[in-house]
């Protein structure tokens, strides 16, 4: 029994195990009842460079020819329609099989946003505020310690918290959690030793968490951590669902996202991309493991299944999910939230002196709080783009898988973007996401339009 979702990926993108069972901006354009299409469009007609857009396929097709991929998708949309949509190498480099646009990827952290919407569904029934303490619906994490150093014996030392962490702080990666290998070495270790990524169940999870300290007071800081993961705890608390069936029926199914879920059925593990890492010795990705050329992971419902890092989907799947940010929480007639609700998700919450801190001591990876750059719920947000010496548009928000997946919603430019590889804890992954944010905008040649 495979147990090493957690494990394969404790990166900068990180992602969660589970325990398998057997077997002030409007929406950017308005909703259309219509099919989401496809079709790709002549870049020109939207502003964009045909000469220049080539720039972005050179960026990913470098990462092929040089072995630090076996292949990618890319799919650029603006006012709704396809720009560019691009597949590139080999979605199996061993058995040869190229690239296809129904590929099935490991979204891992991108997860995250897709659990802030269900929060955010959850939020517009009226079921919590962001002022609510998470103690109000998993009371076991009402008297949370914070760490605050060890003394003289090498003993820990405990402080209680100033308030309980929030449903806010929670959503905004600012209550004090983390992971094993993201918190203060000394609370990390407790993450580590207690397993809590690999809990049987999220029940298991939560009790497990009430006996860690937190590494800060909360709000007094920003630390990527298993906060997304409470958040599916408390959906499923709150709706009464699993989080896999919440999913399905509020998200999932009424946008069409037909291969999204936290495992690949037997029917589709063919179309089930094979996962490589980045070996450090040889400068170049290898496989993990396969039987018969077919990915041995995700192979059932899990257990535990994690709002931080679970999911599944295809590029398609989740350029639905995009838009329907895109367009104010609207797609093809069905609507999942109001504008409002997704201009409150993708507004940063980060408090003033997180982000005015010292650039390094926030943030993971590239993605650094500082001025301009920040964290709404559940997505970084780009408030200020020259204050965060980015070319994007102001307002854009975003976020990234542990295996190199990412996207990205300008409502300014009304641009939606979405990558697909599958590669983890390569070094170059963050880079190469940032970098396909400068080749978009390069080619964005006639922002008019």
């Amino acid at each position: 029994m495979l147990n090493c979702r957690y494990a394969i990926a404790s990166c900068a993108f990180f992602v969660s195990t589970a325990v398998f069972l057997p077997a002030q901006q409007q929406p950017m354009h308005p909703p259309s009842a219509a099919p989401l299409d496809l079709t790709v469009v002549k870049p020109e007609s939207l502003g964009f460079s045909s000469e220049r857009l080539e720039r972005l396929h050179t960026l990913i097709q470098d990462e092929v020819d040089h072995q630090q991929l076996s292949g990618a998708i890319t799919l650029l949309a603006r006012h709704g329609k396809v720009v560019d949509f691009h597949t590139y190498g080999k979605r199996d480099l061993a058995a040869g099989v190229p690239m296809t646009t129904d590929t099935i990827f490991r979204d891992y952290s991108m997860t995250k946003p897709v659990t802030g919407v269900a929060m955010m569904i959850l939020y517009e029934e009226g079921k919590w505020l962001p002022s609510d303490p998470i103690s109000k619906f998993v009371p076991e994490l009402a008297h949370l310690k914070v760490y605050k150093g060890k003394d003289a014996d090498g003993k820990m030392i405990l402080a209680d918290a100033d308030h309980t962490p929030t449903i806010g702080e929670l959503m905004s990666h600012t209550a004090g959690f983390s992971y094993d290998r993201f918190g203060l070495p000394e609370v990390g270790a407790i993450y580590r030793d207690k397993q809590v990524m690999q809990s049987k169940n999220l029940q298991e999870m939560i009790d497990k968490l009430s006996t860690i300290p937190l590494n800060y007071q909360p709000g007094k800081g920003w630390m990527y951590s298993v906060s997304m993961d409470v958040e599916g705890y408390i959906v499923e608390k709150i709706s009464g669902q699993s989080l896999p069936d919440f999913y399905r029926d509020h998200i999932f199914t009424p946008l069409g996202m037909k291969d999204a879920g936290f495992y690949v059925p037997a029917e589709k593990r063919k179309r089930f991309a094979t996962n490589y890492r980045y070996d450090d010795t040889q400068k170049q990705i290898v496989a993990l493991p396969t039987e018969n050329g077919i990915p041995t992971d995700y192979t059932a419902q899990p257990t535990m299944p994690s709002g931080g890092g679970g999911l599944v989907s295809t590029i398609e799947d989740y350029y639905r999910f995009a838009s329907m940010l895109a367009n104010g929480g609207m797609l093809n007639g069905k609507r999942i939230l109001s504008p409002s609700t997704v201009k409150l998700m993708s507004t940063n919450h980060v408090p003033e002196p997180v982000i005015n801190g010292t650039y390094g001591q926030f943030g993971i990876g590239l993605s650094q709080m500082r001025p301009g750059f920040g964290y709404g719920y559940n997505c970084a947000v780009i408030y200020d783009p020259p204050a965060a010496s980015l070319t994007d548009g102001k307002g854009t928000f975003f976020w990234d898988g542990a295996a190199g997946t990412w996207f990205w919603v300008d409502p300014t430019n009304d641009i939606v973007f979405v990558g697909m590889i599958q590669r983890m804890s390569s070094p170059d992954n963050h880079p190469l996401e940032y970098k396909a944010h400068a080749a978009v905008y390069q080619a964005l040649v006639d922002p008019a339009k």
